[in-house]
């Protein structure tokens, strides 16, 4: 993806990441269908990058999209192939596996019904003008869609 298409984040994300961050550090769940910390190596410095992400079940498996097109986290993920996810005090590794753009166009169909909290800041990105399904599904191609399949140890 180039540069051109990349979209900047809002200046206070990274505030309210660390924030989310530090609770989840902490043990504070956020609910079953709340964000999680998803903790992948950085590919161009080697360290360890935390975000939180909200993933989504569809068909019992569990994706997550990214909420803006060029996200760092998701072009490291794209790179490093696996990832550790962390619920509270829970960390699960898995392989994050991005989606075609034919197989994420449902994916995205979904997100507004199983996401609704992001839709709200794609929103604001400027992305789409509400919770409409076709519009999130336009998105496919530009805003990655992973799925994540568990790491057995």
């Amino acid at each position: 993806m180039s540069d051109s298409a990349r979209i900047r984040p809002p200046w206070w994300l990274k505030y309210v990441n660390k924030v989310m961050i530090g609770m989840q550090k902490l043990g504070v769940r956020m609910g079953d269908k709340g964000p999680v910390v998803l903790t992948v190596v950085g590919r161009k410095t080697g360290k360890p990058r935390s975000t939180p992400v909200t993933p989504m079940t569809v068909d019992g498996k569990r994706y997550i999209v990214a909420g803006l097109p060029g996200a760092d986290w998701s072009a490291n993920a794209r790179a490093a192939g696996e990832a550790t996810l962390h619920q509270g005090r829970r960390a699960q590794r898995v392989r994050m596996v991005e989606m075609p753009v034919e197989e994420a166009r449902p994916l995205l169909r979904a997100f507004p019904v199983e996401v609704p909290t992001g839709v709200g800041f794609m929103k604001n990105a400027g992305l789409v003008t509400g919770p409409n399904p076709d519009e999130f599904e336009a998105l496919a191609g530009r805003c990655p869609v992973f799925r994540l399949d568990p790491v057995n140890a």
